[in-house]
This record gives structure tokens, sequence and C-alpha cells, in this order.
């Protein structure tokens, strides 16, 4: 996916709705923050849209602009209608969206997540793809493994799982600094 991409998601998903913005809390809320970021992260064709305001036009953005509907055959891309609920989310993570609003969106806004953000909520869900999305942001220095740290902290989990996400980015941060073995 590409900046474009994610600009006419937020147009339409905002058409839709009939909602001035909308959440971007999928893989591709990257491109927010990050216009240019690496192929690696771009690799979704899915953008996972919830409407600011609209919450009951969910359905209708999935309807109109989801996988394998007129939307995705024209553009090669979809978009996907979730309620916020859907994700897990560091508290606070509402102040600090990264606001895609240009001509491009026509005026309509996507609340992109930070990265930061982004990252520890990939992580609540701690699948494979989400683990190799993660270890790329902080290989290429987009997030801090400090600060991801401490979003974990706030995320709505149990102990025992806040623990073990916290050691995964302390041991995945620890092998992306250490020097390769000589054999």
């Amino acid at each position: 996916m590409t900046r474009d991409e994610l600009e006419h998601a937020i147009r339409a998903a905002c058409d839709v709705a009939g909602d001035t913005a909308v959440y971007v809390f999928g893989s591709q809320a990257i491109l927010g923050q990050y216009p240019d970021a690496p192929p690696d992260l771009r690799q979704s064709i899915e953008v996972d849209v919830a409407p600011q305001t609209r919450l009951d036009r969910v359905d209708a953005i999935d309807g109109s602009l989801g996988e394998l509907s007129q939307f995705h055959t024209t553009f090669g891309f979809y978009v996907h209608g979730l309620s916020i609920d859907a994700a897990t989310l560091p508290t606070g993570w509402e102040r600090r969206v990264i606001r895609v609003c240009n001509a491009a969106t026509l005026g309509k806004t996507g609340l992109c997540l930070e990265g930061h953000d982004l990252a520890a909520s990939k992580l609540a869900a701690f699948r494979d793809k989400d683990r190799d999305f993660v270890r790329v942001l902080l290989k290429e220095g987009l997030i801090r493994a400090r600060t991801l740290i401490r979003r974990i902290g706030t995320l709505d989990l149990a102990d025992p799982e806040r623990r073990r996400l916290r050691e995964w980015v302390s041991l995945t941060a620890a092998e992306l600094i250490a020097p390769p073995r000589q054999v």
C-alpha cells in the first residue's frame, strides 16, 4: 500500500460513513506518520478503519469498500470497517494520533495510530505477522523499545501477558543491536 492509497481509503470511508474522520488502526496506519515507510511495512492491501462519530456505519464501510467489493476489484486494496473496540490500545492513544487531512483526502481526516501505539496494539494480538511488523519498526528505528515498553504497560491486559510482551520487546531490541556472532 502507498500513502496515496491510504488517503484514498480515508476519503472513501468517510464518504460511505457520512463522517468527517475515521480512525485508522491497522498496520497501514503507519503511513500516517511515515508516508514513505519501508516496503516490509506496506505489504497489506487492507486498511482497518472505524468512523469517528458514525459508529453505526461500520458495516456500510465493509459492504461498500471491503474485501471482494467493487472498490477492492477496481483499486487493488480494500477498507475493512471495524469498531475501534476491536483493537487493544494503550491508554492515551487518542491524544497521539497522526492526522492525515489534505487535498487528497478532500478535507476528510484519517486519525492514524502513532507508531508506538500501533506496535503495542499489534503485540497485544501477538500473531507471527504482528511480531514481524514490530520487529521491522524497531530495526528501522521508527519506534524506540523503551517507549514501546511503557505503552505496553498501559494496555488492558493481564500482568503476565504484559510481562511477556515487554520481555519480547527487550529481547528483540537487544538482538537487533547485537553484533553478528563470529563462527
